[in-house]
């Protein structure tokens, strides 16, 4: 059987799924918001930003391909069963019910919808359009064979349009220079900040997960299982190139916007401001229009995710009824409010991002180990207590005495914590103990058959 040739068009189309699948509110406001705070160091910002906002991504895809993993738990298993287990529910669980997907609905509502609702209709009007999006997202999603055709034919395109339109305003009008005032945050170490917070976009942790969805896709067109890699690589490859020149350009909205507006308070604030200013109040309604096409994608990506990994690992429960369970606990979550959702993210993604992106890592370079379960339990364990400190660093819990005793320990005595990178010597000493240890036992194992042989003779 010969291999299938990949065509420009399923290229392209593939890349848009890929794209439309990640690209939620969080990617369209958190770099804004970042222009706005970095000023004048956008640019090493920017850099730290491209590098987990895409490349992360992109292995993480890659990571899940190589490993020929049919979902998150297959990349987690050879730290252990249960641990693979765990992780699983958790990834999907963040990105999915209880932070991830209410997200999405919550974010297009308070800049889509809330501006043209009285204080007093607020609530009643979030459970209707939540109950909407979230209805809408599971009908489409009930037949995985519709993904492809919703997600990569029709609506990214019309999503990318309507953002296109704005940023080409921008470009033609600007609001100011790039040389603004810089936010204490963005003083020093920039670049850092720029890749912490990419964080919140959670793209390094659904792109272990959605890449299973995209997989399937791939292989839906034909394409053999030897080729599924090759073909991710490519339309990865596209994908994130757009990715990164659309970063680039609405971090830069950000900061020559600071030309007219203060720095707002967050960047859906932000961007409705920046649309404002450019189409009046025709701008609120299209600022809702490109915003809830933007997080539907994703949200789609996430309820097919959802229920395609939790029932490969629970088979007895069907995909239909976790796609039920996904629809229901993100309605019921939106419905507390988006600023609840981003504040306890935050400490959650704190823990989770680093230990995915050592086993993102490990997964791309598991074979020259042999995918020894030693190696991996040495490098997560190491990393799990200085990512746990960093969430604790991040949560509400500060507040209290001796909570901020231990994280003041923790930053004097690991390298790069007080920037939130205390996992990153742990991991390097992780690697060097695991392959150490696997070292240590294929030297032995060696001697242990060398001398059988020679007692047989």
């Amino acid at each position: 059987m010969t291999n299938k040739k990949l065509t420009w068009q399923q290229l392209v189309l593939i890349a848009s799924l890929i794209f439309g699948m990640f690209f939620g509110a969080g990617n369209l406001i958190f770099p804004v918001q970042l222009g706005q705070l970095a000023g004048g160091n956008w640019l090493p910002a920017t850099l730290g930003f491209l590098v987990t906002g895409t490349v992360v991504p992109f292995l993480a895809m890659l990571a899940v391909s190589v490993t020929h993993s049919r979902s998150v738990y297959d990349v987690a298993k050879p730290v252990g069963h249960w641990f693979g287990l765990a992780f699983l529910v958790a990834i999907h669980l963040t990105i999915g019910p209880f932070f991830g997907t209410p997200r999405t609905a919550a974010t297009a509502f308070s800049m889509g919808v809330a501006p043209f609702l009285a204080p007093k209709d607020q609530g009643l009007g979030m459970l209707l359009f939540s109950g909407a999006f979230f209805g809408l997202a599971y009908y489409l999603t009930v037949k995985q064979s519709g993904l492809m055709k919703w997600v990569g034919k029709y609506l990214n395109p019309l999503f990318l349009a309507l953002l296109l339109v704005v940023l080409l305003l921008a470009l033609v009008m600007p609001m100011g220079s790039t040389h603004q005032a810089v936010s204490a945050t963005y003083q020093a170490h920039a670049g850092f900040q720029g890749i912490l917070d990419v964080y919140n976009t959670m793209d390094g942790i659904a792109l272990l997960a959605l890449a299973v969805s995209v997989v399937y896709a791939v292989k839906a067109l034909g394409f053999r299982d030897a080729q599924v890699s090759q073909v991710l690589a490519k339309a990865g490859l596209l994908s994130i190139v757009a990715e990164a020149g659309l970063y680039a350009a609405l971090v830069l909205l950000g900061v020559t916007s600071l030309g007219q507006f203060k720095a707002a308070a967050n960047g859906g604030d932000a961007f409705a401001q920046i649309v404002a200013h450019y189409a009046g109040n025709f701008g609120t309604a299209l600022t809702g229009v490109v915003v809830t096409l933007a997080v539907f994608t994703t949200a789609m990506g996430l309820f097919v995710s959802f229920a395609q990994d939790m029932h490969l690992v629970f088979p007895k429960v069907s995909y239909l009824w976790f796609l039920r369970v996904i629809a229901f606990g993100s309605f019921v979550t939106a419905n507390a409010g988006l600023t609840n959702i981003v504040a306890w993210s935050v400490p959650v993604l704190m823990f989770l991002y680093p230990i995915s992106l050592v086993l993102i890592m490990l997964s791309l370079t598991a074979k020259y180990f042999n995918y020894a379960p030693v190696v991996y339990r040495s490098v997560v364990g190491f990393v799990a207590l200085p990512a746990l400190l960093d969430a604790l660093a991040s949560s509400p819990f500060m507040s209290g005495r001796l909570a901020q005793q231990v994280v003041n320990t923790y930053h004097q005595l690991i390298p790069f914590s007080a920037l939130g990178f205390g996992w990153l010597v742990p991991a390097a000493v992780g690697t060097f103990v695991g392959l150490g240890v696997y070292s240590f036992a294929q030297i032995t194992q060696k001697s242990s058959v060398a001398v059988k042989v020679d007692e047989s003779f």
